[in-house]
């Protein structure tokens, strides 16, 4: 198993890991999306126990917006939650891919947008406790409009509100994925600043 913080399983184990310590690791299951690692620990406590680590794909989290102040967000069912979500473009980085192309490719394919510039916000974790999954956040700006290509498993309506909108729509509990929320607040933020 590769691991972002220790090589193949059980190299360099058992080691420290914050007041944890790891006695065993192993990966328990593999997708292109998704890796499940199982620790065995001995926890803060002292007591041993097992730790569940759950690794996804890094990705990337972006809001179009044009000169207007008017953002550009997906709506989609999607199968994890089993509801139809608002959010602003998200997808997985490719291996060997850096997170800007990602956003620029995922940008073009879901919405059909092309940005003259984009701007880092930052990278957030989504969750902290037993998941990682860094999400690089930007904002899209100097916006050109041409035709989506979503993969086949997407169904995708581009959703157009003022800035404002969206973050009542943040705070109000309909925009609920987190990165989406985050990426919003900064701009927001950002925007009001200028």
């Amino acid at each position: 198993m590769a691991d972002a913080d220790q090589g193949p399983a059980g190299e360099g184990l058992p080691r420290q890991h914050g007041p944890w310590r790891i006695l065993h690791s192993r990966e328990v299951y593999r997708d292109p999306w998704v890796r499940l690692r199982q620790d065995d620990v001995r926890r803060p406590d002292g007591h041993p126990g097992s730790y569940v680590v759950v690794h996804l794909k890094p990705g990337v989290c972006v809001l179009a917006m044009d000169a207007d102040r008017h953002v550009y967000l997906t709506r989609e069912f999607h199968y994890g939650v089993g509801r139809v979500t608002l959010e602003a473009v998200s997808g997985g980085v490719e291996p060997g891919e850096a997170a800007e192309p990602t956003a620029r490719r995922e940008l073009g394919e879901e919405l059909g947008i092309t940005a003259g510039r984009l701007t880092a916000l930052g990278t957030t974790d989504p969750f902290t406790a037993n998941v990682v999954s860094p999400t690089a956040l930007f904002l899209a700006e100097d916006l050109t409009f041409g035709q989506p290509d979503p993969e086949g498993t997407e169904q995708i309506e581009c959703v157009k509100m003022p800035l404002d909108e969206a973050v009542r729509r943040v705070m109000e509990g309909e925009i609920t994925h987190a990165p989406s929320c985050l990426v919003i607040l900064k701009t927001a933020f950002t925007q009001s600043r200028k």
